[in-house]
């Protein structure tokens, strides 16, 4: 196995006094020390408007930290490590919008790479709210900093959300490529740092025994979940302005799908890789606008219980307009236009307030063409035999197939052989997905981040999506109507018609059990 060490580089974190800093970036970076992947001329810059001296911030991220370890991964704070990655943290006060603060960052950096052997290799880590990306991308490249100097790279590392639709995806990818070549560009999804994701592509490639059945002649269907137990919460200020399908649909499910049905590549390397996966979402079959309640079922949460506690109805939540649409349900039905996925439908679905907080991928297998089993001595219903791999939490691969129970009587059930991360390579096995994402930047690996044109052509189908209802909502309104959403209780998998969109095909919602196993 090639040991992969990242180069002597300085990074700046915008927003490094927020939420995604603390609790995500340090203490993966610090994960990365501890496993002595990064080099020991590594810098991390923290910016942001909060007025912090370098201590101020070095003794907030200790806190953190020690918070992180406490409740994520029950390790112990090693303060002889801390002591050495503490004295390559710093911090810069100062605006996103402001000149002379940027000309102060760059005479920060300048000395620090004096101070440090970085090599003048500089990685730009934007963890602010979106509406702040342009105005730093802009002074950035004012001030010079855009451009690699004396033998060094730069790099720009995007957090999503990328765009509100596509019409703004398509700005900010316009003025994020005048100022910054596409190679230095990383827009990032954390899903794509998940052991089970990347594992989707050495699952279905590396094994004989799966990669001839991966097509239409063989899978009868896909369904793909992504469920919360939590409501929104003290965020619903900010959801009301997103909904599912923004805030899950647009960005992880569509790399799901991607990652699932993309032919493989000639080789593995960033572009070939992307290449492919841009190749499936250019094959999802665009909506109709006019036509959307054929293939999407959008719904709200109302009161219930989920994940132990007691949560309010979404129009009930502080925040939430009481007339408001936005969706904390989406399901989709997905039709893939190619010779490998031809009549093959990929269900998507994802929501909050659900009975559980799970993400899974489940292939589900054509039945035979005679089923031997079906006399009066059978029992149950005939299920698919199904492949899931389960990306949070437990994460495992698990097959279903049919089994003779033991007993005079002809009694087929299904049961399951289950491979699971924790129990075959050890409790620790499971890294942060920040801590591989991080590591690809800094090694300029792309493979994971997400190109332009992905970008943009998940952004297509996902605004067909939201024209159509907005059409909706504006004939209703025009006649003095509004739209009445489906509801389902928290607690619930749903509302009734999200059953219903794969009932019409013979189809159901397959029941999450966790624990690594059913």
């Amino acid at each position: 196995m090639i040991r992969r060490t990242a180069p002597p580089n300085l990074m700046v974190v915008f927003g490094a006094s927020g939420d995604l800093a603390k609790r995500k970036l340090l203490p993966a970076l610090f994960h990365l020390y501890r496993q002595k992947l990064l080099h020991k001329g590594f810098v991390v810059l923290g910016y942001a408007r909060t007025a912090m001296s370098d201590d101020e911030f070095r003794t907030q991220i200790e806190e953190a930290l020690r918070q992180h370890l406490e409740n994520e991964h029950s390790d112990p704070f090693d303060a002889e490590l801390w002591q050495g990655f503490v004295q390559n943290l710093y911090y810069q006060t100062g605006g996103y919008d402001d000149r002379a603060a940027f000309e102060a960052l760059a005479a920060r950096i300048a000395e620090l790479d004096e101070a440090h052997p970085t090599q003048h290799n500089h990685l730009f880590y934007l963890a602010t709210p979106p509406n702040v990306f342009e105005p730093i991308t802009a002074l950035l490249a004012d001030v010079g900093l855009a451009d690699a100097g004396d033998g060094g790279w730069t790099r720009l590392i995007v957090e999503k959300p990328f765009g509100h639709d596509l019409e703004s995806a398509q700005k900010l990818n316009d003025h994020l490529l005048r100022l910054f070549r596409e190679e230095q560009i990383y827009r990032i999804d954390h899903y794509l740092g998940k052991e089970t994701v990347q594992n989707i592509l050495v699952f279905r490639f590396g094994n004989g025994i799966f990669e001839p059945i991966w097509n239409r002649n063989y899978v009868d269907h896909v369904q793909i979940t992504v469920s919360e137990s939590l409501g929104v919460g003290a965020r619903g200020g900010y959801y009301d302005k997103s909904g599912a399908i923004r805030d899950m649909v647009q960005n992880h499910m569509m790399q799901l799908v991607a990652l699932t049905a993309m032919e493989p590549p000639v080789t593995y390397d960033a572009e070939s890789v992307r290449n492919q996966k841009v190749n499936v979402l250019r094959s999802i079959r665009p909506i109709d606008p006019l036509e959307v309640n054929k293939w999407v079922v959008r719904a709200q949460y109302s009161a219930g219980v989920a994940g132990g506690e007691e949560i309010p109805g979404y129009l009930e939540t502080e925040g939430i307009p009481p007339d408001s649409t936005t969706e904390t349900y989406v399901a989709w039905k997905l039709e893939i236009d190619n010779w490998r996925w031809n009549g093959v439908p990929f269900y998507i679905r994802t929501g909050k307030a659900l009975p559980t907080k799970v993400t899974e991928v489940n292939i589900m297998f054509r039945r035979p063409p005679l089923m031997y089993f079906n006399s009066r001595e059978a029992r149950g219903p005939r299920v698919h035999n199904s492949l899931t791999l389960r990306i949070q939490p437990d994460e495992s691969i698990i097959l279903g197939f049919d089994a003779k129970r033991p007993g005079p009587q002809l009694d087929v059930e299904q049961v399951s052989m289950d491979f699971v991360y924790n129990r075959a390579f050890g409790d620790s096995a499971i890294s942060d997905a920040y801590e591989r994402l991080l590591l690809d930047a800094i090694l300029g690996d792309s493979t994971l981040f997400i190109r332009r044109d992905e970008t943009e052509l998940a952004w297509d189908r996902v605004t067909n999506v939201l024209e159509g209802w907005a059409i909706q909502e504006e004939i209703l309104r025009r006649r003095g109507k509004t739209l009445p959403l489906p509801q389902y209780a928290a607690g619930t998998w749903g509302p009734m018609e999200s059953d219903d969109l794969l009932a019409h095909h013979g189809h159901q919602w397959h029941a999450p059990v966790l624990n690594g196993g059913r």
